[in-house]
């Protein structure tokens, strides 16, 4: 990966962490990893953060505050607006409302987390690897 911007991972289940840790892990990905259990957590993180992580990965489920309600949250901060932080959804919630309503406020992806370890890496390997090398306000020009 170029990129060397954290990712940002919303997940509030324990195993999910650690699951989607040993992929990241055994895909030799570079980047900081930050998880947080909720988008409380994440919120008060992307506030104080200098720079735009590469990508946020939120689950749809969580305690305190929602995947959905983050996004929202994000949307309405104009400063975190302005950071153009892409956002996707890895759940294992997948419905047809959740998915209309995700789309609703532009989020760049919405995926149901896969549940084998194989599953979870090519997953994942195709979400960073597309934000790493696609061109967006917070991509390097250089």
């Amino acid at each position: 990966m170029t990129s060397k911007a954290p990712i940002l991972v919303i997940e509030d289940d324990e195993d999910d962490q650690l699951f989607i840790q040993e992929a990241l892990k055994s895909l030799a990905i570079v980047n900081p990893v930050v998880f947080f259990n909720n988008g409380v957590m994440a919120i008060e993180y992307l506030i104080a953060a200098p720079e735009a992580p590469l990508v946020i990965l939120s689950d749809v489920n969580m305690p305190a505050m929602n995947g959905i309600e983050l996004r929202q949250l994000i949307d309405l901060n104009e400063y975190l607006k302005l950071k153009c932080i892409p956002f996707v959804f890895l759940t294992t919630a997948a419905d047809q409302g959740l998915v209309n309503t995700a789309y609703s406020m532009t989020i760049q992806g919405y995926f149901k987390k896969e549940r084998t370890f194989v599953g979870l890496q090519e997953q994942l390997r195709s979400i960073l690897d597309y934000w790493d090398k696609c061109l967006h306000p917070n991509s390097s020009f250089k």
